[in-house]
């Protein structure tokens, strides 16, 4: 059997291999004396970093800031965060799971080969059998021990510094590297603009890489107003070390919406660099307030200059993706054309940034041009290229998930049960599954009442000599009202539903209450890698 872990995105991976016995498709009947069972965020990056020359100096080099991840979420995010759409999608792998240890392959798995009704004794609810079945027996990788899964996070990663909005803001430890590279070149700068600082530079330089990531959380809030305005859940805003992203977990309805969701970010970094420089005019030049005042001017006017490139995952992409999706009707084209815009833009970035370092385009002289600044100039334009290029493959990828995303129906992704009663020996509970060709365990009372699941991963860590002593009420879990699904749950819906109550199984019951089956997180997380890799 398989085993899920972790919130969040979908992991992509290899699925564990099947052992079966004659390859044959089990049947969906249950054992004799059952009573009931069934079967059958896009993220806005907040653009490079400022310039590390102070103003005034001939020395103007940008900067810029980086960052996983799934879940048909629509993340925006500025690229100077190096997020890319879709680094977090609607999860449908909770984060309880466990790792197995050991396998067993005892003589009594063996399925039946005869398709039988599935569910109660009339027959009445025919069962798809997933793709590759196993028996619960056989339920371990060819080694003998399963694999671990990897744990997703919660919203997290890094120091919680508050709550706007309802939505908490996490600095990642990323941050404080940047903002210590930041301190060290601008520190550098003013020792040419300032030299009678000494080392109280640092001290400014610090409070400018401060002061800069306040802009750009300025700017992600913006965009969170929005989507909160639109009632789109966010999920949290990060800032890291390329800039900042905002998670919004749901895609804009219209192209309007995307349109003023996306554009909110770079107009008010633009409002900022005006305010910057008006503020600016009002104090001596050449002086710290001047210097300080000038260098954020120019930084919000990169941030949002950088944004508005019409290029996924930027938020200028988002925009073009707005405008032709409103052109053909359909968000997919837009996507698709926003993407490989975005990908010719990592293009030119790679190459032109380099180039126009060199021309002095950019505002450095020949003089200070060469050796080291050339090396550093094409590594930034690397940077940048990348986080441009894979956010536009992870654009297209989750665009072809909410594509699919409809057909993730809970239905034909749940596994046989049988149930079976508390006291129950293990040995016992397999072989009725195995004749029945179920795949899952649901543990009833003397009514037939379901009352907890038998854990895939606790039958694997069983060995088989001991299965005939253990009764599977040792190895299930208490059902929770989260862990009841409809049989009829399908795409986003399913998927709210699971993240709502993180498991590693949940029972799935019909509209009257009748047992289907039990749908395990590791099925719908493998079906949800599948969609995002299948063409459209």
């Amino acid at each position: 059997m398989d085993e899920s872990g972790g919130s969040g995105q979908p992991r992509s991976g290899t699925d564990e291999a099947t052992e079966r016995h004659g390859e044959q498709r089990a049947s969906s009947a249950p054992a004799a004396g059952a009573t009931r069972s069934g079967p059958e965020r896009p993220e806005h990056p907040t653009g490079p970093t400022p310039p590390t020359a102070a103003p005034g100096t001939s020395e103007t080099a940008p900067s810029p800031d980086p960052t996983d991840s799934a879940r048909g979420a629509a993340t925006h995010s500025d690229p100077s965060s190096g997020a890319e759409d879709g680094a977090e999608v609607p999860g449908a792998s909770p984060d309880q799971a466990e790792a197995p240890a050991g396998s067993g392959s005892p003589d009594e798995a063996e399925p039946s080969a005869q398709d039988a009704p599935h569910g109660p004794s009339d027959g009445a609810h025919p069962h798809p059998e997933p793709e590759h079945p196993r028996t619960l027996a056989h339920s371990g990788t060819g080694t003998g021990k399963a694999q671990p899964p990897r744990r997703g996070r919660e919203p997290g990663g890094g120091l919680l510094m508050g709550r706007p909005f309802g939505v908490p803001v996490y600095v990642a430890p990323s941050w404080f590297l940047v903002a210590a590279l930041i301190t060290w070149v601008f520190g550098g700068q003013l020792d040419r603009v300032l030299p009678e600082l000494g080392a109280l530079r640092y001290l400014v330089s610090l409070f400018f890489a401060v002061a800069f990531y306040a802009s750009v959380l300025v700017h992600e809030l913006a965009h969170t107003v929005a989507a909160l305005r639109f009632k789109l859940p966010v999920r949290r805003i990060q800032l890291q070390f390329f800039g900042g992203v905002s998670e919004i977990e749901k895609e804009a309805e219209t192209p309007g919406r995307e349109f003023v969701l996306s554009f909110v970010g770079p107009l008010l970094s633009l409002v900022l660099s005006g305010l910057f420089y008006l503020a600016m005019l009002a104090v001596e030049p050449g002086t710290v307030p001047g210097v300080l005042l000038a260098g954020l001017m120019i930084s919000n006017l990169i941030v949002a200059a950088f944004n508005l490139l019409p290029g996924l995952p930027l938020d200028g992409g988002r925009m073009l993706r707005a405008v032709v999706w409103k052109i053909t009707g359909r968000p997919m084209s837009g996507t698709i054309a926003a993407a490989w815009v975005g990908r010719a833009l990592a293009v030119s970035v790679l190459i032109g940034l380099p180039l126009l370092t060199q021309s002095g385009a950019l505002g450095a002289t020949q003089d200070h041009v060469g050796g080291m600044d050339t090396v550093t100039d094409a590594l930034l334009a690397a940077i940048l290229a990348a986080i441009i290029w894979t956010g536009a493959g992870n654009s297209l990828r989750m665009a072809r998930l909410r594509e699919h995303l409809p057909e993730l129906r809970a239905r034909s992704l749940t596994r046989r049960a049988v149930p079976v009663e508390t006291s129950t020996p293990l040995s016992e509970a397999l072989r009725r599954a195995n004749e029945a060709g179920a795949r899952a365990l649901v543990v009833v009372d003397a009514d037939g009442e379901p009352l907890s699941l038998v854990r895939e991963a606790a039958i694997v860590g069983v060995p088989e000599h001991r299965r005939p002593w253990v009764a599977v009420s040792g190895l299930a879990q208490d059902l929770t009202d989260g862990m009841r699904v409809s049989a009829e749950l399908a795409g986003e819906a399913l998927l709210d539903t699971l993240r709502a109550t993180p498991a590693t199984e949940y029972l799935v019951v019909e509209d009257s209450g009748e047992i289907y089956g039990v749908l395990s997180a590791a099925d719908v997380e493998r079906a949800f890698v599948k969609a995002m890799a299948r063409p459209s």
